[in-house]
Formats: C-alpha cells, structure tokens, sequence
C-alpha cells in the first residue's frame, strides 16, 4: 500500500476510474449486444432503434479512450452493414 499522500490519492482515484470505466464498459457492449439481438430476430425497426442509441455511445467513448477508435468504426461499420442487409433481404 502506498505511504505518501499524493500516492493514496492516485490509488483512490484508480479504483474510482476503474469502477467508471468498467461500468460505461459494460454498459457499451450491452448497447451493442441489442443491436446484435434485435438483428437475430430480424426485427429490423428494433435493430435501427438500438444501433441509433448505440452509436453516439461508442463515438464518446471512443473519443475519451474508453475503447479505440478504430473499435468503435468497426463496430459501427459491420452492424450498419448487417442492418443494411436485413433491410434489403
């Protein structure tokens, strides 16, 4: 454990960040997990619905680390693509 002051701070503050980013972590694969129901059960309304909401979702934490930004286009890229699919089939 950490004897200096500034030290037990940044060990709180980690355990803080921790428990933020694990949480907005699970809350974006839950997001995108919708999507990838709704598109399993073809449901292609409720499939445009979740991936609108998961979208801004993945751009911010995208943008402040969270995940890369490479991830968040990749993800983006292939559920737009699948929803496109289903849309066309």
């Amino acid at each position: 454990m950490a004897n200096i002051k500034s030290a037990k701070k940044r060990a709180k503050q980690t355990l803080v960040r921790n428990a933020r980013n694990t949480s907005h972590r699970s809350m974006l694969r839950t997001l995108v997990k919708k999507v990838v129901k709704a598109l399993e059960t073809k449901d292609v309304a409720a499939a445009e619905a979740a991936y609108v909401s998961a979208v801004p979702v993945l751009d911010r934490y995208s943008s402040r680390g969270l995940i890369h930004k490479n991830k968040a286009a990749r993800h983006k890229s292939r559920l737009s693509a699948h929803i496109k699919a289903l849309k066309s089939a």
